[in-house]
């Protein structure tokens, strides 16, 4: 109980601090009333910050909030942005499966809206699952037609994103050429639109690139610039991937005081914080380190590493909890639209219903009240019978929620009460059809009486005229 009561006071915390310095609520109501899509897009990349990205709960959070008010809007752009926070949250949690039912969701969406950075974004997005998994090529190749994408599209800051992880995942699957001249093009651009959000992943990646290739000096210099970009910000989880990846490379040339000293600092910096199952590493180099020279040392990382092992297991559960938690409030989200549609097509229906009576009305009260022809009652009868179908489709629309409520959803309550309003508009109909036909037959005499005068009127005329 201890755990999770930490966990979700460092969750309040990070957010409160997110809050503060983003402004979220903000940012929403700017992207809601904006109508360029490509001003929406530019709005929605403001909210992908590195403190948002330490906070896989509060991407989530933004997520819904982005997703209803999409819902509200009923605006497809922001709807695919939402989708794809959402896949990059439950990604970070760890829930990959989830993730990628969300990614696949916001490029389906993307894709109808034609905005190419859009697409860029939530391609870049399902590619860093694959990456996760280690499906480097998988990824690459998704990473690749993000950037093609994005180099279309209008948005800046999105084209640097696929070329900054392609840098990582080439780095990964061991092409430390491809690696360099993907981070370095990112860089250029980092510093063409003066954006730094990205300048600390860049320094990392490009310094263990440079580590791999054997070119020390210049490893470390970029490690250095990493320090430097991410000194005095809430980092850390990046942080614990910079100490990590620095203490790596003092163990690849041998410099082992070096190593255990970024790897202490690699664990402290995660110590009583939701991220210390990523001790799990450094512990492992600190646990190697001392095997044989010092058994205090050793027991004590490898007590680190087996307390970091049970830290990754207990956070994995806390996680499902807050987890468990996001999919009810997006349940009940995804349930509270699809009421919304159906209420807008059931007023829709009703006023369609309603103009298609105002015509048999008005129809059938012109051939009623016309004098100047004669009608069929065959014709009457026929509009009585689309009226009356029309005026039931009508109640039923107008009384269902109502119906649906006093029945509590039950069928057979349900069938009951449309034959019961049926029984009582059929014997109407049928006064109302006798007092139609009634009417047009007196109004058939009436033309047919005048008619016969107007000719014997002309018949007289004429014999007049005959007789003078």
């Amino acid at each position: 109980m201890k755990k999770i009561l930490t966990l979700f006071y460092f969750a309040a915390s990070i957010q409160i601090a997110f809050t503060q310095k983003l402004n979220v609520d903000s940012i929403l109501q700017q992207i809601a009333v904006e109508k360029s899509d490509n001003k929406k897009v530019e709005l929605l990349t403001s909210l992908h910050t590195n403190e948002f990205n330490n906070s896989p709960n509060l991407v989530i959070e933004i997520g819904l909030k982005l997703l209803k008010q999409s819902q509200i809007d009923n605006n497809i752009v922001e709807e695919s942005a939402a989708y794809s926070m959402l896949g990059h949250g439950y990604r970070l949690f760890g829930n990959n499966i989830k993730g990628l039912e969300y990614h696949h969701k916001a490029i389906a969406l993307a894709e109808k809206t034609e905005n190419l950075s859009l697409l860029a974004m939530a391609e870049n997005q399902i590619a860093h699952i694959y990456k996760d998994r280690g499906e480097y090529e998988k990824a690459i190749k998704i990473y690749l037609s993000s950037s093609t994408h994005a180099e279309k599209g209008e948005n800046e800051v999105v084209k640097i994103w696929p070329l900054s992880n392609l840098g990582v995942v080439y780095l990964a699957n061991d092409n430390v050429d491809s690696a360099l001249i993907y981070s370095q093009r990112a860089y250029e651009y980092i510093i063409r639109i003066k954006d730094n959000r990205l300048l600390f992943l860049t320094f990392l990646n490009v310094a263990a690139v440079h580590s791999k290739m054997g070119n020390a000096p210049l490893a470390i210099t970029y490690f250095d610039m990493a320090k430097k970009e991410a000194a005095g910000k809430p980092y850390t989880r990046y942080l614990n991937l910079l100490y990590t990846s620095i203490a790596e490379h003092y163990k690849t040339i041998n410099q082992t005081d070096s190593c255990a000293l970024y790897a202490k600092k690699a664990i402290a910096v995660v110590s009583n914080t939701p991220f210390f199952y990523l001790s799990n590493k450094p512990a492992q180099m600190l646990t190697d380190i001392y095997e044989k020279t010092n058994c205090d040392s050793t027991l004590k990382y490898a007590k680190v590493l087996k307390t970091s092992n049970d830290s990754l297991n207990s956070n994995k559960a806390n996680q499902q909890i807050l987890l468990m938690t996001f999919e009810e409030d997006l349940r009940q989200q995804e349930l509270a639209a699809e009421k919304l549609k159906t209420e807008d097509e059931r007023k829709q229906n009703i006023q369609y219903a309603l103009i298609a009576l105002g015509i048999i009305v008005l129809l059938t009260l012109y051939l009623l009240l016309s004098r100047s022809f004669i009608t069929n009652t065959k014709l009457i009868e026929f509009f009585g019978v689309i009226a009356l179908l029309i005026v039931f489709e009508f109640l039923n629309l107008l009384l269902h929620p109502f119906l649906e409520r006093i029945t509590n959803h039950s069928p057979l309550l349900m069938l009951l009460a449309l034959v019961c309003i049926a029984a009582l508009l059929v014997p109407l109909h049928h006064k109302v059809e006798k007092w139609a036909t009634a009417k047009l037959v007196e109004k058939n005499k009436k033309i047919r009486l005048a008619a016969a005068r107007k000719t014997i009127e002309e018949l007289d005329t004429k014999d007049e005229n005959r007789l003078k």
